[in-house]
């Protein structure tokens, strides 16, 4: 058991660190609401159209290209760190190459095709 204390303590200072703060701020900050607090919009002026607008499609298709691709992208981090070890690797030297190079064929496949399919232009 005393192999799980260290993660026990973890734990509590994590659920410390997030808990505490709420607590002072919910306990020692003035609440004094009044209507002009309350209210939904605090901008000077009412509403003059509807809140839940709706976005286009293209931005969210744009941010989850960005995410996929950034993400891809970070797989090359690892290969470019024991890229010495593959390279004096005699039997993995040819493998790690074209690994490496159907990798990047995938990802350059994927980028043409939303390309193609002009999920990158915007009007």
């Amino acid at each position: 058991m005393e192999n799980y204390f260290p993660i026990l303590m973890f734990v509590l200072v994590g659920v410390a660190i997030g808990v505490l703060p709420i607590a002072m701020g919910y306990l020692l900050a003035p609440n004094r609401p009044d209507p002009e607090k309350l209210s939904p919009y605090e901008c000077g002026f009412e509403a003059f159209e509807d809140a839940r607008m709706k976005f286009d499609v293209r931005y969210y298709l744009v941010a989850i290209l960005f995410i996929l691709f950034d993400l891809e992208i970070a797989f090359l981090f690892p290969w470019a760190t024991i890229f010495k070890d593959i390279v004096a690797t005699e039997s993995i030297k040819l493998f790690g190459f074209v690994e490496m190079l159907v990798f990047i064929a995938i990802l350059v496949i994927g980028y043409v095709y939303a390309w193609a399919k002009g999920a990158l232009e915007w009007e």
